[in-house]
């Protein structure tokens, strides 16, 4: 016992020694590794798109690249395409929530799985599934041809904006969908059971109920669909719209084909800025929305 109790007081001072190693210590390997990984190669990408080509000024690129009428059509089309799919997946992906959380039917939680693996297929995927479906030789335009005898289909949307936005609102719709089902999980079945009782409408129902729930849901799928949309190649690329030019596609553009290495770095700079501040505003967003939640509840508590 006393060769015990020796051995505990030997190795005390030893664990005192760790714990009482400064905090700083414990986050450099992974800060180090952090900056070897990442930080140093987007800092070089920055010094490449400040890199003058002739000695002119280190803004040189940026001003050049920016007045390209290139560039601005790539960022319209950037900005419309990502708000226009972002906003579908917000009313897709919430009223599918709705059906999967609160309409029984037989497979809702196999569905609730389905999505749970959709969010592992790569883009490209869904965007060659709706060339089979909608494409030029696709099955829509084929059964309309042998229907009507026509020499081809009426469908040939899918090379154009309106397909680039039908493929990224059908592949980033779970990722909506997913963080509602969790929010809708959490809503008390007494209290729509109170609202029925009462007399008050689905929608109603829906609106002061359910929809305050899912707002910080709705606002976090939201904000990383949109992150995601500014940030998608494969989609724009596979679905073949060469008049559908992205701040993606145009890095690409610039860099292999072009072999403009820096206004490659001047354009990804750009969609880097815009996703930050975009996430910035994410994060403010659910921010604020969290306090006003948490305001409520303690109001409902004290009453």
């Amino acid at each position: 016992m006393a060769s015990l109790t020796q051995r505990v007081r030997l190795g005390a001072p030893a664990r005192t020694r760790v714990r009482a190693l400064p905090r700083g210590l414990w986050a450099l390997p992974p800060v180090a590794a952090l900056a070897l990984v990442f930080l140093y190669p987007l800092f070089l990408l920055v010094r490449q798109s400040f890199t003058p080509d002739e000695g002119g000024p280190m803004t040189a690129a940026y001003s050049e690249v920016l007045a390209e009428a290139s560039f601005q059509d790539a960022l319209v089309n950037t900005v419309l395409i990502a708000a226009g799919a972002t906003l579908g997946c917000l009313v897709l992906g919430f009223a599918l929530a709705l059906v999967v959380a609160f309409v029984p039917f037989p497979g809702a939680r196999a569905l609730g799985r389905f999505i749970d693996i959709f969010l592992a297929f790569p883009s490209f995927l869904i965007t060659l599934a709706l060339l089979f479906v909608y494409g030029t030789t696709g099955v829509a335009n084929g059964l309309w041809t042998s229907a009507t005898g026509a020499g081809s289909g009426p469908f040939d949307f899918l090379h154009t904006p309106w397909g680039v936005l039908l493929a990224e609102i059908t592949y980033f719709t779970p990722f909506v969908m997913r963080p509602l089902l969790a929010a809708f999980s959490q809503v008390e079945t007494g209290q729509l059971e109170a609202a029925a009782s009462l007399g008050a409408r689905p929608r109603r129902i829906v609106r002061t109920v359910i929809l305050p729930e899912a707002l910080p849901s709705l606002a976090a799928g939201g904000a990383l669909v949109l992150v995601m949309c500014l940030n998608e190649f494969g989609i724009v690329l596979f679905t073949g719209a060469k008049d559908v030019v992205t701040l993606p596609v145009l890095v690409y553009t610039k860099a292999i084909l072009d072999g403009d290495y820096t206004g490659a770095c001047v354009v990804a700079v750009v969609n880097i800025a815009l996703s930050v501040a975009l996430y910035a505003g994410y994060r403010a967003l659910v921010a604020r929305t969290g306090r006003r939640e948490g305001g409520a509840r303690r109001a409902r508590a004290q009453q």
